[in-house]
């Protein structure tokens, strides 16, 4: 009899003992789980903290601002008139703002943006007279980079950079010869005789080709313009110079598409006498990025449907 009851009473204590030990196992997760949750979320006030500090860019002390334009000019990206303008006006409007510089890494976009940004530039440099604007080109400026440039003060490069493609292109594609090997019709009913313009399932019309050349001119003719006010009597015109080629850094300061060699560096150092630098450049926000890398190409491929022809200084 005592042993059953010492038996019973062993039973109870080693099942407490089981319950108490998966209780501190419980709890240890919950800790755990609640540590990893603050260090989250000190990480992201950190990185809002840095991101918000970095858009400011009002500084105490006398120095350069930069401003950088990376990548295809176009309104949904990085290096949308929106950005660029913003960042611009902030860099100008702050009063210890001793000069602006511009570092251009972009092989050209949309002609709207970039005329937005080139207008922007020029009301700027009229509302602040004293303060310099340059242009630091590092691998390409090109097209819609170089309507932008063209705005500067003065334009810096390297030897090896390429500059210059001031011409305009309109892209897009034509299916109708594997449409008829597959036997498939085309069935396309609109209102007004041009609405299917440059339909890319459609044969292509003299009509409407020269008129979509026309429309291009019209626009290569107001980058040149742009090009021959920005640059003035440092351009040295050739039939080449607006053909829509690229040339190194060291040709285009022979041709006057370019002042000197120089970099964001040494341009604050030697040039505006304010060697240190600010970054005015407004950054994607932490959503922007994820939206970016997990929905970009998606969208892109229903985007590039949307329109059968594009226009851009690329």
């Amino acid at each position: 009899m005592i042993e059953k009851d010492q038996s019973w009473e062993r039973a109870t204590i080693e099942k407490l003992a089981f319950a108490a030990l998966k209780e501190q196992r419980r709890a240890r997760y919950w800790g755990i789980f609640f540590k990893l949750m603050t260090l989250a979320y000190v990480t992201f006030i950190i990185v809002v903290a840095f991101d918000w500090r970095g858009e400011d860019g009002i500084t105490g002390g006398k120095h350069t601002a930069l401003v950088t334009l990376e990548g295809v000019i176009e309104s949904k990206g990085d290096a949308s008139a929106d950005r660029i303008t913003g960042a611009l006006q902030n860099a100008f409007e702050d009063k210890n703002t001793q000069g602006v510089i511009m570092r251009i890494n972009s092989p050209g976009g949309s002609p709207v943006q970039s005329g937005i940004i080139n207008d922007e530039i020029r009301r700027l440099r009229t509302l602040f007279p004293n303060i310099p604007f340059y242009v630091v080109v590092e691998d390409i400026c090109a097209s819609g980079g170089y309507y932008v440039a063209a705005a500067a003060d003065k334009i810096y490069v390297n030897k090896a950079s390429l500059v210059g493609s001031i011409g305009v292109l309109m892209n897009g594609f034509g299916f109708t010869g594997i449409m008829d090997k597959l036997g498939v019709e085309r069935r396309l009913i609109t209102a007004g005789e041009n609405k299917g313009f440059l339909d890319p399932f459609s044969p292509v019309e003299a009509k409407q080709k020269a008129f979509a050349q026309v429309m291009i001119n019209d626009i290569h003719q107001q980058f040149i313009e742009v090009v021959k006010k920005g640059r003035g009597k440092r351009l040295k015109e050739t039939p080449e110079t607006f053909s829509g080629l690229i040339w190194t850094g060291q040709r285009s300061i022979e041709m006057g598409l370019a002042d000197d060699f120089g970099t964001v560096e040494s341009v604050a150092r030697d040039v505006i006498k304010a060697k240190d630098v600010i970054d005015y450049t407004q950054k994607a926000n932490i959503a922007e990025r994820f939206a970016k890398r997990f929905g970009a190409g998606v969208a892109q491929g229903f985007a590039g449907f949307s329109m059968s022809e594009r226009i851009s200084f690329r």
